[in-house]
């Protein structure tokens, strides 16, 4: 499968990005999906998952009440909508699938992975 992963750009404090990931290669309503980040000198860090029906989602604490993820099946494609972005946002933000319907938080627990989408959030 791969997935490409696209939205990342260059925004102020207080503003929104929509990241989508679009998947091809294999069956997509079938995969649990995540998004993940990785900062600067940092490790890759969990920020939101969603089961192949978007019957359970999990975010982050980092993002809860702030970003929203969904997906859409008939395009192949999951969302990660970023509201209210932080300078602590900035990271090279990656969407990953995995060979399970559920959603998982663990990075180790997914398949496939996008090249990911750079977001810079600047103060």
């Amino acid at each position: 499968v791969q997935l490409q992963a696209s939205g990342g750009g260059l925004v102020q404090a207080g503003g929104s990005l929509r990241l989508s990931c679009a998947a091809s290669g294999r069956t997509f309503s079938n995969s649990g999906m995540g998004w993940f980040r990785q900062a600067p000198g940092k490790g890759r860090e969990f920020v939101a998952t969603i089961s192949w029906n978007s019957g359970r989602i999990y975010y982050a604490d980092s993002v809860k009440g702030r970003f929203t993820i969904s997906r859409d099946n008939a395009k192949n494609t999951v969302y990660l909508q970023m509201n209210s972005l932080k300078p602590e946002d900035t990271a090279v933000y990656y969407c990953a699938a995995r060979s399970g319907s559920d959603y998982s938080i663990l990075a180790t627990n997914y398949d496939y992975w996008g090249q990911g989408t750079q977001v810079t959030v600047s103060s």
